[in-house]
């Protein structure tokens, strides 16, 4: 399974619990830290802890485990690290603090709506 696919299933696992202005971006050209960047958003703390339980079951069960987390106590932001996907989960409040989407501008925004039910 490559990076492309991993994101996806994350996307998928975000959009199946109803998360938020889900956004995926290459930023294989741009950065080392990784290939993909998921962006994503809960309505609460515990909607953001839903979401990314579900990223990490839903990968796990397909052989790709997290390499490492991030946040998991925090009321804002969790990040999960697959090496060559990094998996961002905010609340509203956190995501527009730290406004990735803006931060990772120069990288390529993949068109997920065909992948994405909402």
């Amino acid at each position: 399974m490559n990076s492309y696919d991993e994101a996806i299933m994350a996307v998928k696992a975000l959009d199946s619990k109803k998360g938020l202005d889900i956004q995926l971006i290459e930023i294989k050209d741009i950065s080392v830290l990784a290939d993909y960047m998921v962006i994503a958003t809960g309505t609460s703390s515990t909607h953001v802890k839903a979401l990314a339980d579900e990223v990490e079951y839903q990968l796990d069960n397909q052989g790709v485990s997290v390499s490492h987390i991030e946040g998991y106590r925090s009321n804002g932001w969790i990040l999960l690290d697959y090496v060559d996907v990094l998996v961002n989960v905010f609340s509203d409040e956190s995501r527009e603090f730290y406004d990735l989407d803006r931060l990772w501008q120069d990288g390529k925004i993949i068109d997920i709506s065909d992948v994405i039910k909402q």
